[in-house]
């Protein structure tokens, strides 16, 4: 393995995804209630290394010559960050939210992992950022493709295990109604923003 294109690709894609956005506040949400934080984290974790693989492999050019990808994604993510968006807000001002975050969900492991699919493969910037900007300058490392690769999808798991594990931390902040419905209206708000930003 040649060490400086591993180290490349894993800071590139570090740099990426330290981006605050829906997925990411989704995986820190979910952390905090202790609710599937392994499923959450291996399904974010995983989804990253198929589109990291896929733009090294050169599927990157083939979604640059098919932007109809992109704006599938964009719409459709678009109106689940809203439904999402209004959901969360909805849940910080009812009178009946929970106070404890710890096991506070009973939403069911698939529907969970189904939610984290949409705001993974719903995101048009994941393909933006994996696929295309990742995939092209994979090229720039030939014939060590591989280890910018590895790097890369290595800095994903090490990113979404420690947001989705250190999110417990923020525990005992969590145990007042009040912290956990700021948190709820803050990332409504924000899935509201980033549902808008989509479509301008």
């Amino acid at each position: 393995m040649l060490l400086s294109t591993y180290i490349s690709g894993f800071s590139l894609s570090l740099s990426l995804i330290l981006a605050i956005g829906a997925q990411n506040a989704f995986v820190l949400k979910q952390g905090i209630k202790q609710h599937h934080v392994f499923l959450v984290c291996f399904i974010c974790a995983l989804s990253d290394a198929i589109l990291i693989s896929a733009g090294v492999a050169g599927f990157g050019a083939i979604v640059a010559k098919f932007p109809e990808v992109e704006s599938i994604a964009r719409y459709a993510g678009a109106l689940f960050l809203t439904w999402y968006g209004l959901r969360s807000l909805h849940s910080a001002y009812q009178t009946s939210h929970a106070l404890n975050p710890i096991g506070d969900s009973h939403q069911s492991a698939i529907a969970t992992a189904l939610t984290c699919l949409a705001f993974t493969w719903l995101n048009p910037h994941v393909y933006l950022d994996t696929v295309v900007l990742l995939g092209s300058i994979s090229t720039q490392y030939e014939p060590h493709k591989l280890d910018f690769a590895l790097g890369a999808i290595t800095a994903s798991f090490v990113f979404f295990f420690s947001l989705g594990y250190g999110a417990k931390l923020l525990i005992p902040v969590f145990r007042h109604a009040r912290s956990w419905k700021v948190l709820e209206a803050i990332i409504g708000l924000v899935m509201l923003f980033l549902a808008v930003s989509l479509l301008i």
